[in-house]
């Protein structure tokens, strides 16, 4: 049996698409903080459990009799660690014998603000004596394509990245890559940085955008304050607006770049490509 944690999320959602093909429905359980968003994975026959990562006896009901967890990292940024606590915990109490969790890639040096909450909560893990396996995801390729609607919008993609090398990937890439490490024997120790096959900078990728559209989108390269303000000012809440332009930043000293091709190596083929995936975002 294997339990996935935020299930009703949009990479929980392509995970269990991802199992779906691997396991029977009936091995898979949906755990969800409200099980309704989910009716459609029950009609699967996915099992559906109540879950929220800030109720713990919920969680230890959800994973009874379940062999591996998926510990889909909450999205509270800053209540992070004490929801994965209790998820963690909760396992311990039921028994399951391997967690998957998805951390940040190279959560250990990373220079993004965000690999805090990661860190510790590997730290944790480390602590906890179950069997773990870290799959350490790099930046989700759809988080910089959710603003080609305002970079059309306004003729200028923006950011304050510079010049960094940014190897990201889809979602239904990394959805891909826990479902096979779900469903694959002795596991628990490894540690998988990954990351898409081909990086970019943000200056390549409103050329590329510029290509497709049709029109100039030049990228606008700001001070990360100046990044910040124009988020914010976009409506973004100041979390969101802080988060994404100290992503950025980190990404301008290396922070989202890797290339050692773990992640198409894992799944057994190559990462979503970048154009692809632009070119789903005009349509």
């Amino acid at each position: 049996m294997i339990v996935v944690t935020g299930a009703s999320g949009q990479l929980g959602r392509l995970v269990i698409a991802s199992l779906l093909k691997r396991v029977p429905a009936n091995q898979i359980v949906a755990a969800v903080r409200s099980p309704e968003k989910v009716a459609d994975l029950a009609a699967l026959g996915v099992i559906v459990k109540q879950a929220d990562y800030s109720q713990p006896d919920a969680l230890e009901q959800a994973f009874a009799g379940a062999d591996k967890v998926l510990l889909i990292s909450s999205s509270e940024v800053g209540q992070r660690l004490a929801q994965h606590r209790n998820v963690i915990d909760a396992a311990k109490r039921a028994g399951v014998s391997l967690i998957a969790y998805t951390s940040l890639l190279h959560a250990d040096r990373s220079p993004l603000a965000l690999a805090d909450e990661h860190k510790a909560t590997e730290a944790y893990l480390a602590g906890s004596g179950i069997p773990f396996v870290l799959l350490r995801n790099g930046w989700y390729s759809e988080n910089y394509l959710a603003s080609v609607p305002a970079a059309l919008a306004h003729d200028a993609f923006i950011g304050c990245a510079g010049e960094g090398r940014i190897a990201s990937a889809a979602r239904a890439d990394y959805a891909d890559a826990a479902a096979v490490v779900l469903t694959r024997a002795e596991q628990a120790g490894k540690v998988y940085e990954l990351a898409g096959d081909e990086a970019y900078t943000l200056s390549e990728l409103a050329s590329e955008l510029s290509r497709q559209a049709g029109k100039p989108v030049p990228y606008v390269n700001l001070p990360e304050a100046e990044f910040k303000g124009a988020l914010l000012g976009a409506g973004l809440p100041e979390p969101l607006a802080d988060l994404l332009a100290n992503s950025d930043s980190g990404a301008s000293q290396g922070g989202l770049f890797d290339d050692s091709h773990t992640l198409s190596a894992l799944i057994g083929r190559p990462t979503t490509s970048l154009s692809t995936l632009i070119t789903a975002a005009l349509a």
